[in-house]
Order: C-alpha cells, then structure tokens, then sequence
C-alpha cells in the first residue's frame, strides 16, 4: 500500500468512520487516493512541461521542421507534438501556419496527431495510475501511429484536398522574445494554475466513474466483452472511442479501472488514442481546412493504426 491508498484508508476509516466491510468504503477510499496522486503528479509534470514549452514556439516549430524530408520530418514532428499546447480550437491555425511555411502535408499530420494524443496531462496520468512501464508503451505506440500515419498521408499526394483558402493565407510571423528564467518560471507557474484548474473537473468525473466501475461492475461482464478472449474488443473500442468527446483526464482513470476488471492492454491503449487523437470536435474544426475526402482518409488511416496498435500488443502482451 503506497502512502496515497494509506491516505484514502485513513480518511474513510478515521474520519469517515466508514466501515471497513462496506462495498462503498472501497469506493471512497480509491477515490480520495487516486485524486490525490493524479493531482501532485499532474502538477509536476505541467510545471515542467511549461518550461520546456518557453523554449518550442510556433515559429521555431515551423522553422524546424521546414525543408524537412519525409521520414525524418514525421518523426520530429511526432516528436514535437509531445511538449507543444494544443487543443482543438488551436488546430486550425497551426494547419495554416505549417501549410504557408511549407511544411509537407504528411509531416504536418505528423504533429496533428502526436500533440493531442500525447501530452503532459496523459504521460502524468499514465505515470500515476499505471508506472512507467505503461506510460513508455503508450507514448512510443502513439509516436508510431503519428508517424506512419503522417507518412502515409504524405505519399498519397492529396495537396489539392486542402481547402483554396489555406494556400493563399499569409501567417505573420511575430518577433520572438527571448525570455528570462524568472518570465519562465512566472510562465510555467501560470500555465500550471490554469491548466490543472481546467482538467480537475475531468480528473474528478473520470477518477469517480473508474471508483464506481471499481467496486461495482462485475469482473466477468467486462472480461468478456473487452477481455483478451474477445478478437472485436479493439475495434468496438475505437469504434465507441471516435465519437466521444473528452481528454485525457477523463478518459485514463476509467480505463484504469476497466483494466482492473479485464480489460486487455492492447484494448486500453485503443480506446485511449481513439478518444484523445479522433475527438468530434477537432474533426469539425478541421473540415475548415480539410476537403472531406482529406478528411475522411485522415479518420480512416488513424482508426485502422490506432486498431492494429491495440491488436499488436494484445498479441504480444498475451
């Protein structure tokens, strides 16, 4: 028992005064040892996160990866993705700024993939509710379906399934200020106030439904639809995961206590990506920049990689 689940113990068992046999107790307890430990975690990692990104700006980002050939561009720019903000409403002008630096159109799917599904707030959750093991497995499966997607989308020559206006638009490029380890500091401390504040609610949501899924939902259900046994759990996975709308936050810790019930690793890490990288709304924000055809083999590509990712290590994981 690590000290947060002797935290949980505590609280419910001393201060509750719950009992110790009751099927709640449990509940209660996960749930106050999980928050805890997500949230100092999450903390860390985004306060450090937040300093290296005063160091990656777009324009750096576009400066880089320019002139950058096939194969060794998807994988910085997968690689990029990682410490880089983004969220859906930011997804339109980052496509615009890599289109009009000429950053080839496989590379930029590259990073549009990697940023969203590997991030700060997913690595500190996998390294809280599942060690590092996992949090290795899952960042390394996502650089992979970034990078052979973004490959893929870049030699199917669909340049011209680009909306007109996006090759015509000029991003001004601002002068960057160098800052000073205090702006930084200042930065970071302001990026990881607004940013735990935003994801709690999620975090609280997801970490209360995975308690309830915990104590509740009986071993064999989900074992049997989501279990190693079942050769459609990944692809019904991604299927439910596309359309939901949600973040890591919320997502991971009810996947923790899925797995905890049955749930296979290769089936997890789907529904993960599905979630995080496929979101509805990115979607309908791209299709500002993206013909539906672009679109829709964007979508298909990314659901067919993320699906044999999650086959690949339920196979090799056994």
């Amino acid at each position: 028992m690590d000290i947060f689940e002797q935290i949980g113990s505590f609280v419910v068992l001393q201060i509750l005064r719950m009992s110790e046999d009751d099927a709640l107790t449990e509940v209660v307890a996960y749930f106050i040892a999980d928050t805890i430990k997500v949230l100092v975690l999450l903390t860390i990692m985004v306060f450090l996160v937040s300093i290296i990104r005063t160091f990656i700006t777009r324009q750096r980002i576009r400066k880089f990866l320019g002139g950058k050939k096939e194969g060794v561009g998807n994988i910085l720019a997968a690689l990029l993705g990682i410490p880089t903000p983004f969220c859906s409403c930011s997804a339109v002008p980052i496509f615009i700024g890599f289109v009009e630096s000429g950053i080839p159109l496989g590379v930029t799917f590259s990073f549009l993939i990697a940023s969203p599904m590997i991030n700060e707030i997913a690595i500190a959750l996998l390294l809280s509710l599942f060690g590092w093991q996992v949090a290795a497995l899952y960042i390394g499966a996502g650089l992979v379906v970034a990078i052979v997607a973004g490959i893929i989308i870049g030699r199917m020559n669909l340049e011209g399934d680009v909306e007109d206006f996006v090759h015509q638009m000029e991003v001004k490029n601002k002068k960057e200020k160098r800052m000073k380890w205090t702006e930084r500091i200042n930065f970071a401390k302001e990026q990881t106030w607004n940013i735990v504040c935003k994801v709690t609610p999620y975090l609280i949501l997801g970490i209360g439904l995975g308690a309830l899924i915990h104590g509740y939902v009986p071993i064999g259900f989900l074992a049997d639809i989501a279990g190693k046994n079942n050769p459609l759990a990944v692809p019904m996975a991604v299927l439910i995961g596309v359309p939901l709308y949600s973040n890591a936050a919320g997502v991971i810790p009810i996947v923790q206590a899925l797995m905890e019930k049955g749930m296979s690793m290769g089936t997890a890490l789907a529904f993960m990506m599905s979630v995080t990288a496929l979101s509805l709304p990115e979607m309908i924000i791209l299709r500002k920049v993206l013909k539906p055809k672009l679109l829709a083999i964007f979508v298909i590509i990314l659901a067919v990689s993320i699906t044999l990712v999650g086959l690949m290590f339920n196979f090799i994981l056994g």
